[in-house]
């Protein structure tokens, strides 16, 4: 974590089924960078690390992912515009 300019960890994605170990499985990347442009503020998420995956989840995990970056970039987007979070109670396919 750098303050005001990078945040970033490691996670195993869309490990949803109950009852499941994914502690072995590789982890993703996500990263939030925040960088300074003449109209504010331009925040870039980046995931990476889908290639790692096993193939039997990746294509969900990939699907989910995609899902849940574009409804978290829609609440992100309400809260700076307006103050207001929470585009929605639930993100899709949750």
């Amino acid at each position: 974590m750098e303050p005001e300019r990078l945040f970033s960890w490691r996670w195993h994605p869309a490990t949803i089924e109950p009852g499941i170990d994914y502690s072995a499985e590789p982890t993703t990347l996500v990263v939030f960078q925040l960088e300074d442009v003449p109209d504010g503020t331009r925040l870039t998420v980046t995931e990476s690390g889908f290639d790692d995956v096993p193939v039997a989840r990746r294509a969900q995990a990939y699907r989910m992912n995609g899902e849940g970056w574009t409804w978290q970039m829609k609440s992100i987007e309400s809260y700076v515009t307006t103050g207001a979070g929470n585009v929605e109670a639930t993100p899709p396919g949750q």
